[in-house]
């Protein structure tokens, strides 16, 4: 890994200048090996070519149960007995809209059916 970053740092500057002193070469070679192994030992994520990545978000701890917990939890769901008030409650106003007349209409007989005919 370390001969290759040197072979590469040291075509690099080769290119740029006239032919590169050895020391500049080594030291080039051992700060890359430093880095490398820095983030190896701190578990940190190598970036030589300074591009964006996700790795930040991707290291934050997930936020989802936190915010789950936030919100009481919905009795109404569990208790049988408020879900028997909440039917009995809709079938009562169902029932009072029949009686008027504004109750929906039987199956079959909506706007489609009377557009057709």
């Amino acid at each position: 890994m370390v001969l290759l970053a040197v072979c590469s740092l040291q075509r690099e500057r080769q290119s740029e200048m006239a032919p590169g002193s050895l020391k500049s070469i080594l030291t080039a070679a051992v700060n890359t090996g430093v880095t490398e192994a820095r983030a190896r030992i701190f578990g940190h994520v190598l970036n030589p070519t300074g591009l964006k990545s996700a790795h930040k978000i991707l290291r934050k701890k997930l936020i989802g149960e936190k915010v789950a917990q936030w919100y009481p939890h919905d009795i109404r769901k569990d208790d049988p007995l408020i879900m028997k008030a909440e039917e009995k409650e809709r079938t009562n106003k169902l029932e009072m809209l029949k009686r008027r007349g504004k109750g929906p209409p039987k199956k079959g007989q909506g706007k489609r059916s009377k557009r057709k005919s």
